[in-house]
């Protein structure tokens, strides 16, 4: 987080201050870093709207750029001018789809979580992290070369917001049901299962200074029991990361990280593997 050295802040155009502009502030009142406003929106005219943000930010001492544009779709409009502009954040104010159109559409927030090659901060609540639980949410029982790094880049990126919010940082790990067809008896019962999900988080306990009672391993699936922490503990932002890929195998799994963003009452930052980084900075840039 404190690497970052420019946000984009995608604009919601009304009068009252955008979420997203509010989070931003606070991420860049600590890292110093460069804020690139940006409307979305190819009907009307936003220049007067974004010529007042930024002269008002200048006087507090802010870095800041604007921009109006609009290619295709939200989040292709996104993700072009967050390559063009070099961004390392992309932050958003979450509006939860309805059902219906759910069933219907892939909701255009998933798609900026799939396709953009950068953290994205979903930003839903205006309550202060300060003082507040960060949760780290990660899947312990991928301990592959990938999955492994993505757990430490959550908790990393966790542990950074915290310090920087004054907030406490928390981890979260789901693990399966025992199942007695499993042929490691380990995973026949719920016990030697979380025993063996702690041991494999003693290290960066150790690294984060995270002790067992900010360590959380319960059974259960993901994306019922993090909604349920989120509440438990009251998190002011849950920290996750996603795999999916763009296209249709990101789209028939529906990823924990979006099933997750509607039933959470926190702000969602998701992040993703360096592999899969790479692979959608190929795809953004076409090359």
């Amino acid at each position: 987080m404190q690497a970052i050295r420019s946000i984009l802040v995608v604009i919601e155009p009304s009068p009252d201050e955008s979420l997203a502009l509010r989070r931003a502030k606070v991420i860049a009142g600590v890292t110093q870093a460069h804020l690139h406003l940006l409307v979305c929106d190819k009907k009307h005219d936003h220049a007067e709207h974004l010529r007042e943000l930024k002269d008002q930010l200048l006087g507090d001492g802010y870095s800041v750029t604007t921009e109006q544009a609009w290619n295709e779709s939200l989040h292709e409009t996104i993700v072009d001018v967050q390559q063009a502009e070099g961004c390392g954040l992309v932050v958003k104010q979450h509006f939860p789809d309805s059902p219906l159109k759910k069933a219907l559409l892939t909701p255009e927030d998933w798609k900026l979580l799939r396709t953009c090659p950068t953290p994205v901060l979903l930003v839903k609540t205006a309550e202060s992290w300060k003082d507040r639980v960060i949760l780290a949410a990660i899947d312990v029982g991928n301990t592959d070369g990938e999955h492994r790094h993505l757990h430490n880049t959550i908790i990393d990126h966790g542990y950074d917001i915290a310090s920087l919010a004054k907030a406490h940082l928390h981890v979260i790990s789901a693990h399966p049901s025992p199942m007695l067809s499993s042929a490691d008896p380990t995973f026949q019962l719920s016990e030697t299962i979380e025993a063996r999900y702690r041991e494999q988080c003693k290290a960066f306990q150790a690294e984060f200074d995270i002790d067992d009672s900010h360590l959380h391993i319960a059974e259960g699936p993901a994306d019922v029991l993090i909604p349920f922490m989120v509440h438990k503990l009251r998190a002011a932002l849950i920290v996750i990361g996603t795999v999916a890929r763009s296209g249709l195998s990101g789209a028939l799994i529906g990823n924990t990280a979006e099933v997750v963003l509607d039933s959470v009452e926190s702000d969602v930052l998701v992040l993703k593997p360096d592999e899969i980084m790479d692979h959608l900075e190929e795809v953004a840039t076409g090359h």
